[in-house]
């Protein structure tokens, strides 16, 4: 997945490969509700609790600020970003760069680490090969030895950080970065933390998918989140829970793919065969209390696949909710995390 801005709407639609959607549910309006664009995909922040000497709209460019500023760091359609201008240059050097994003590339090599490489955030050289970047989309799988040469091109390993002063460096002049499978995490994380720190107790972020709930809605319940069946062509509800203080994401394969030749390729690339993966994984759904950490674990998760992913989650205790593709259905396996938090929140 990548990272584009607004102006890319049909690319919007690529990104949004979460399959977590908000549950229809509210009697009432709450307070404040903002959304609009970014990241190449939607926003929405409903705030049930604005406080009386808070402005809303000076509140919502507040909110639009965070995006611009994260954007024109991170973002790979924007050539005039910090990390657009990063992956450009050919240099080896250190290039230096503002803290908060060499903040998100040291959380993301914490977590390739923890997935042993099946989230790496270099892998954009293969999505872009098996045409899933911003290109025109792929009809057909791309030659081995296309797929090859792009692997040399990609490892997390040979992406470098230094915070003083804040810095990246690439070992590979090739080497392209591309955060968008952890970036969307953090923006949510960033507009929570400022409507927090403004007084705010009780709202609820989205960015494509990626959410973070806090309090209660408008009818003083918790904010309701529905995970999505993974059904293409269709929205029918797995799974509805309650989320407060948490944050929650998903990744999918069916929403993004191309077929050939009776074959289905999915978007989401493995960074060590350098193809979509083909187990029978149709989605993973993470809670965490970072949205950051919800966003990138679950792209993992689902590069990994049923088995893999699973014992994973299971050992570090993540709460997280497979979905795996059966004889003609779909089977849900939780984590013993989810399932207790599952349960905890909507007895």
């Amino acid at each position: 997945m990548r990272l584009p801005n607004q102006h890319n709407p049909l690319i919007a639609l690529c990104v949004i490969a979460a399959c977590t959607f908000l549950a229809a549910c509210g009697a009432r309006a709450t307070l404040a509700e903002f959304q609009g664009n970014t990241m190449g995909t939607t926003y929405l922040v409903k705030i049930a609790d604005i406080p009386p000497s808070l402005d809303s709209d000076t509140l919502h460019a507040e909110i639009q600020a965070i995006f611009v500023r994260i954007n024109n760091q991170m973002s790979t359609y924007l050539e005039s970003s910090t990390l657009s201008r990063f992956n450009a240059g050919r240099e080896t050097d250190w290039f230096n760069v503002p803290m908060e994003l060499v903040t998100v590339v040291q959380l993301a090599r914490q977590l390739s680490e923890l997935t042993d490489g099946a989230f790496d955030v270099t892998v954009g050289p293969l999505v872009n090969l098996w045409g899933f970047g911003p290109e025109a989309a792929s009809e057909q799988p791309p030659h081995a030895e296309a797929i090859a040469s792009a692997l040399q091109q990609t490892g997390y390993r040979k992406l470098d950080f230094r915070m003083n002063p804040p810095g990246l460096r690439k070992s590979s002049p090739d080497l392209y970065v591309d955060l968008s499978a952890i970036a969307k995490g953090y923006a949510v994380d960033q507009v929570a933390e400022h409507l927090e720190q403004r007084g705010i107790s009780n709202y609820l972020v989205e960015i494509g998918g990626e959410l973070r709930g806090l309090g209660q809605n408008a009818r003083d319940v918790p904010w309701q989140i529905a995970i999505e069946k993974p059904v293409s062509g269709t929205r029918i509800i797995q799974q509805v829970i309650a989320i407060d203080g948490v944050s929650i994401a998903t990744s999918g394969d069916y929403r993004n793919y191309f077929e050939h030749e009776g074959r289905q390729f999915s978007h989401t690339i493995d960074p060590k065969t350098g193809s979509p993966v083909t187990h029978a994984l149709a989605s993973v759904t993470v809670v965490n209390p970072s949205a950051t950490y919800a966003d990138a674990l679950a792209t993992g998760l689902m590069v990994l696949g049923p088995e893999a992913g699973y014992q994973l989650a299971e050992r570090e205790g993540l709460a997280a909710l497979f979905i795996v593709r059966t004889e003609g259905d779909f089977t849900g396996q939780a984590t013993p995390a989810f399932d207790r938090y599952s349960k905890e929140r909507q007895s």
